[in-house]
C-alpha cells in the first residue's frame, strides 16, 4: 500500500511540473532568454577578450556588434516562424 502512495505521488509531481507553466509563456520565456543570451554572450567574449589581450574597449565593441547583429538575425528567424505559423 505504501508503494502504490509513492507511485500516485511521483505521477502528480511529473503532472506538475510538466504544467507549472502554460506552453504560450514557456516560448515566450525560452525566446526571452534566447535574446539575452544572443546579446550579452558575445559581450561577455569581448570583454574577456579585452582582459586577456589588453586591447580595450575593441573587443566589447566587437562584441556588441556582434550581439546585435545575431540579435537581428533571431528577430527575423522569429518573424518568419510566426508568419509561416499565421498562415498555415
Amino acid at each position: 500500500m505504501k508503494k502504490e502512495h509513492i507511485l500516485k505521488q511521483k505521477q502528480q509531481g511529473s503532472k506538475l511540473s510538466s504544467n507549472f507553466l502554460p506552453s504560450k509563456y514557456r516560448e515566450y520565456l525560452g525566446l526571452g532568454v534566447e535574446i539575452a543570451a544572443i546579446i550579452i554572450l558575445p559581450l561577455i567574449a569581448g570583454y574577456l577578450f579585452d582582459t586577456y589581450m589588453g586591447s580595450s574597449p575593441w573587443g566589447l565593441l566587437v562584441g556588441a556588434f556582434i550581439g546585435i547583429v545575431f540579435f537581428f538575425f533571431s528577430i527575423f528567424r522569429i518573424a518568419k516562424k510566426l508568419d509561416n505559423n499565421s498562415k498555415g
